[in-house]
């Protein structure tokens, strides 16, 4: 694995002639997480998450080296990769945006490339009212309907459950799936296409430690013998078998590919592989995506001072979600971290020292959310910019 000073070296090459903050994407490492990722799969679709790309010339490139469909944040992100040539697109989320609805109802294309995700009767309403506004032809491509149950682990400790992994649908247990299916599947205008298990407290956490890790196993077999009993349900619900069953995200795509009632998995943080994910061990990190700072000043021996770089990361506060240095012997201050204007740095007793107008270099916590700082990308091979293209942001967009 290259050395960190010989990474930020060449990046600090590749981009000498522009102005920070910049953002940039080592292509080499892009596609050659794109290849670990579809590997890792074992030869099952895998479906690429957009919000952890959001460069739309980056999710084509995926798709050119073997992903398979979106799994979209919105609605009208789904709706707009769609106008773009897309022809699968599965919203990740329920959507209440009534505005978007009434766009795909009215839009025989798109109710065709694009798959809703629900799991309560009033999302339910929303379609069913926007086809009843937009008078969509009966014979036309119905709108496509996802269920997404609840994939988190339920222990029983006497009168007592513990609850490990998100809350996230109200849909657990197989007959509560079960009904929810038979009301799309009788209602008019729309088609139950599937179901997906997203299961976060396996997909989302490092393997950090013996009990996160015995969790996994635990949280993984009960949710290969809940699944089977949902498909079983919505079988009978139905009468049918559902065509696609999605499940798994960038930490636990083998154990996801290993269920045969998963028809596809979903990846995306794992091309740009951001700081929250040094920790797992399914894979070995090869981070590709990065943020430069110009040193503004250099207040003592030992300190550096750069500008911008305030860019946390969503979900609970604290350092794991702020950026993670990557110039050696660098790292953030505790009182105060990454700042709005400026982000002062510690050195230690070995660092190179920084000078004014030096570069640092930084990986952010999570994937995507990097590009919502960021018009443009610059795409690096080797020491060399390839390539500048527009994140969502650039394009006008900012979906989430």
């Amino acid at each position: 694995m290259e050395s960190h000073g010989s990474l930020t070296g060449r990046l600090t090459r590749a981009t000498a002639h522009l102005t920070g903050p910049v953002a940039v994407v080592d292509l080499d490492r892009f596609d050659a997480n794109a290849a670990e990722l579809l590997g890792r799969a074992g030869g099952l679709p895998v479906r690429l998450a957009t919000k952890s790309v959001r460069v739309r010339s980056l999710v084509d490139r995926a798709l050119a080296a073997g992903f398979s469909g979106l799994m979209t944040t919105s609605l009208a992100e789904a709706l707009w990769h769609a106008g773009h040539g897309a022809r699968d697109a599965l919203v990740g989320y329920p959507s209440v945006d009534v505005a978007a609805l009434a766009e795909l109802a009215a839009d025989p294309r798109a109710r065709a490339a694009v798959t809703l995700m629900v799991d309560d009767v009033a999302q339910l309403a929303l379609v069913e009212r926007a086809l009843d506004d937009a008078g969509a032809d009966p014979a036309g491509p119905p709108v496509q309907v996802c269920l997404d149950v609840d994939a988190s682990l339920r222990l029983r400790l006497g009168p007592l459950t513990l609850h490990v992994g998100t809350r996230r649908s109200p849909l657990h247990a197989p007959d509560d799936v079960a009904r929810l299916a038979a009301r799309v599947a009788t209602t008019p205008g729309l088609h139950l296409r599937g179901l997906m298990t997203y299961e976060a407290q396996i997909a989302g956490l490092p393997d950090d430690s013996v009990a996160v890790r015995a969790m996994k196993r635990v949280s993984a077999r009960e949710l290969l013998g809940r699944r089977d009993a949902v498909l079983t349900a919505v079988r009978d619900a139905v009468g049918r078998d559902v065509a696609l069953v999605n499940a798994g995200g960038t930490g636990s795509l083998e154990r996801s590919a290993a269920d045969p009632s998963v028809t596809e998995v979903t990846a995306g943080s794992g091309l740009f592989v951001p700081a929250t994910f040094d920790g797992y061990r399914a894979f070995r990190p090869r981070p590709a995506a990065f943020f430069g700072l110009d040193v503004v000043r250099v207040p003592g021996p030992g300190w550096a001072t750069a500008y911008a770089g305030g860019y946390p990361a969503s979900g609970p506060a604290g350092p794991s979600r702020l950026p993670r240095v990557v110039t050696p012997g660098w790292s953030l201050t505790r009182r105060e971290g990454a700042g709005e204007v400026q982000t002062p740095l510690r050195g230690r007793h070995d660092a190179a020292p920084l000078a004014v107008g030096d570069r640092v270099w930084f990986r952010h916590a999570k994937a995507g959310e990097l590009m919502e700082r960021f018009a443009a990308v610059h795409l690096v091979r080797g020491d060399q910019v390839t390539d500048v293209v527009p994140t969502y942001r650039g394009e006008a967009h900012t979906f989430a």
